[in-house]
């Protein structure tokens, strides 16, 4: 087992990552116990999970007093209506402010229970345990917690940070092929955003990876998860720095949005996302336009897409229209993040609206 620390101060936390950690019940209580205060534990989870994991996860918990709350499974289902069975789950059992809950899921799951844990009694613990590659990787660590609003992603939250992440690798073994690949894609832009040699690593272990090759795997989980945590502490609330994570968000949110929550997974939307950031960058002379062939031919042989199909094309003056209601917009500037190389990227507000047109129009 690796452990990584988030460097927040007094409320620093763990990550540990490794294989059947969950199929270990001692050693699940060891990492846990530290982190639940008192006796109540509310395990959020959907029933595909709960089925395969509650169980033993509950084993893990030993003498806590445990309540299940299954939420409905995909992007469509992190909402409000959601959100607000969950608080009433929560007071209807009677959790007090010494309570822990646990996001047992993917990303979908962790960010909502997230929000729940701010804003239950004002705060209360959590803790994550993403069974998902894209979770594990990005959405499981740094504390942004929410859910959607019908026109734009993500938002309504929090900055709200867990008090430990638990990364089982083996809960990758019965991911559908599909929500793996959509976690490769987390994994590509850490190579784009911070560490050259780390893309580089990915095109020659491509393979290994995509065959879930347990050592490739653990480097690719491990290596993510060092570089996100790194950013999140030196930018906590995204007033700089950490914004260079939201490679490929912009447009990805707009894509999931437009298209209906669930039509992209969210892995996809970033996918092709990337693709389009990189295209503007070309476009703006900063990047090469062989490191934009490249993150391409990786994202595509990780089973990515990286255009619009016939069947989902989006008007590029409705992809404008979406781009400006993200959250990263800042007094009314939509702010990108564009690779300059790879291993490097650069935050800018200052795009020329034509040259974001013609790179949409590419799409559409």
């Amino acid at each position: 087992m690796n452990t990584l620390n988030v460097e927040l101060a007094e409320r620093s936390y763990p990550i540990h990552i490794g294989s059947n950690l969950l199929r270990d019940p001692v050693a699940l209580a060891s990492l846990l116990a530290a982190h639940i205060r008192g006796h109540q534990v509310c395990i959020v989870t959907n029933p595909t999970v709960n089925a395969l994991y509650g169980d033993l996860l509950a084993q893990g918990l030993g003498a806590a007093s445990v309540d299940v709350f299954e939420m409905d499974d995909g992007e469509s289902h992190k909402n409000m209506a959601t959100y607000a069975a969950v608080l009433d789950f929560l007071v209807t059992q009677r959790h007090n402010r010494t309570t822990c809950l646990i996001a047992l899921g993917g990303g979908v799951v962790g960010d909502l229970c997230g929000f729940v844990a701010a804003t239950f009694q004002r705060g209360v613990d959590f803790i994550q345990i993403p069974t998902t590659l894209l979770a594990q990787v990005d959405s499981s660590v740094g504390g942004k917690t929410a859910i959607n609003h019908v026109v734009a992603k993500n938002m309504i939250g929090a900055f709200y940070q867990p008090r430990c992440v638990l990364v089982d690798t083996a809960t990758l073994d019965s991911l559908p092929a599909r929500e793996y690949s959509a976690g490769l894609a987390e994994v590509v832009k850490y190579g784009v955003i911070a560490d050259a040699a780390f893309f580089a690593w990915l095109e020659e272990n491509a393979h290994d990876l995509m065959m879930k090759q347990p050592a490739a795997v653990a480097m690719a989980v491990t290596r993510s998860c060092a570089i996100k945590a790194d950013v999140v502490a030196q930018d906590e609330r995204e007033l700089g720095l950490r914004a260079i994570l939201n490679f490929g968000h912009t447009f990805g949110h707009a894509i999931e949005s437009l298209s209906g929550y669930g039509t992209f997974l969210h892995g996809e939307a970033v996918a092709i996302g990337m693709v389009m950031a990189a295209e503007l960058a070309v476009r703006t002379d900063l990047f090469h336009r062989d490191d934009a062939q490249r993150i391409t031919r990786l994202l595509t042989t990780f089973g990515l897409p990286v255009e619009l199909s016939s069947n989902n094309k989006l008007a590029p003056a409705d992809m404008l229209d979406a781009m400006g209601m993200d959250k990263k917009v800042v007094d009314g500037a939509m702010r990108f993040v564009l690779p300059a190389s790879l291993g490097t990227v650069e935050i800018t507000d200052d795009v020329a609206l034509p040259l974001l047109t013609e790179t949409l129009e590419v799409f559409a």
